[in-house]
């Protein structure tokens, strides 16, 4: 099995357009070409990480956060980052990283927290705006139902839990081939007329190619008339943070010790009480103070992220519980959900989770 194969898996876990603009995302070392030997899932790609990817017999390291964050002019071992680009080359080890790709997933980081806590009736927290784009096509009525079908299957007309969505209406046409044409339909150089059907479908953007192969494969005519617009919709399945809710709402009391136990931390530092029960509970993996004012306008009871500095706690205005578990501990099952979605996909192949905890945070 070539690397390839098992990226492309990767990417149908957490599409690489999913991602922020800021990010580094995909792969970061490596030839994609070579033969896989095996996979290390693991949360950062440090060289520690490396030598257990040397010893395990491992080629391929799959990793949370990317080791290859910002611009880079020298390769020289000076830093960590450096060093573990060195041996990776060095042994031809490829490395991948999918951060805010399974970010952004409503599978992926933050609803991973949320099934740690236990929370149902999850939603995207802050959606992701301008993703959504909108392709119409012209077919005739006998040929319609061939063409939707394969734009279906090809992702297209998919609304948050709805699938096979899209509008029809039928229309009148006109059309008149030049001497190098070849109608399927009607006679070169004659004006035709007759019955249309226009076909209206909406889809993430990156899967316009695959959706745009999928049209052309399948319509009849010599020439496929298409439109495509760029949507300010939000997609409601794809976004930063998430929010969901306690089948049984808890007292503040009970909650931070709760969530202290399911997601391992060791300390957790937290606004003052509000003098309410927990119910409903917003939650985004890694640096999320951005997220504060979001977390209120959604109605939350608590929201818990990372990385909160001294004066963001008081944003929480008393109208929320605020709470840093710390950015390790908020993003600590990522890699066992990347290494059984691996497995489930990939049978027969070495999917090894990292046994190396690199969380740099220490507590006394």
């Amino acid at each position: 099995m070539k690397i390839q194969e098992i990226l492309s898996v990767l990417e149908e876990m957490a599409p690489l357009a999913y991602a922020e603009d800021f990010d580094n995302v995909g792969l970061l070392v490596g030839d994609s070409s070579t033969e896989a030997t095996g996979v290390l899932v693991c949360h950062d790609a440090l060289e520690n990480v490396i030598d257990e990817a040397i010893t395990k017999n491992c080629n391929l390291v799959v990793c949370f956060h990317p080791i290859l964050f910002s611009g880079i002019k020298k390769i020289t071992g000076k830093n960590y980052v450096e060093r573990a680009i060195l041996k990776a080359i060095k042994n031809d080890i490829a490395i991948y990283a999918v951060h805010t790709a399974l970010d952004n997933h409503s599978q992926g980081v933050n609803k991973i927290f949320c099934d740690a806590l236990g929370l149902i009736n999850t939603s995207v927290l802050i959606p992701k705006q301008k993703y959504i784009q909108k392709l119409v096509t012209y077919t005739t009525p006998d040929n319609a139902d061939k063409v939707r079908n394969a734009m279906f299957a090809a992702g297209a007309g998919t609304i948050g839990n709805y699938d096979n969505c899209s509008f029809n209406t039928e229309g009148f046409f006109t059309f008149q081939g030049n001497e190098d044409s070849n109608p399927v339909i009607g006679e070169r150089g004659k004006l035709h007329t007759g019955t249309e059907i226009k076909i209206e479908v909406i889809f993430e953007k990156h899967l316009q190619s695959k959706i745009l192969k999928a049209l052309f494969a399948n319509h009849i005519y010599e020439e496929v008339a298409y439109e495509i617009y760029d949507l300010q919709n939000a997609n409601q399945n794809i976004g930063l943070g998430m929010i969901g809710e306690f089948e049984t709402p808890m007292n503040e009391t009970d909650f931070l010790p709760f969530v202290k136990e399911k997601m391992l931390a060791d300390d957790i530092r937290h606004s003052a009480f509000i003098g309410k029960k927990i119910h409903k509970v917003a939650v985004l993996g890694g640096s999320g103070s951005f997220a504060i004012k979001n977390a209120i306008q959604a109605g939350a009871d608590a929201f818990l992220t990372a990385d909160l500095k001294y004066h963001q706690f008081y944003e929480a205005e008393n109208r929320l519980l605020l709470a840093d578990i710390g950015h390790f501990e908020s993003e600590r099952y990522t890699k066992n959900y990347i290494v059984d979605y691996l497995r489930k996909k990939i049978l027969n192949f070495a999917i090894i989770l990292s046994e190396e905890n690199t969380n740099p945070v220490k507590y006394l």
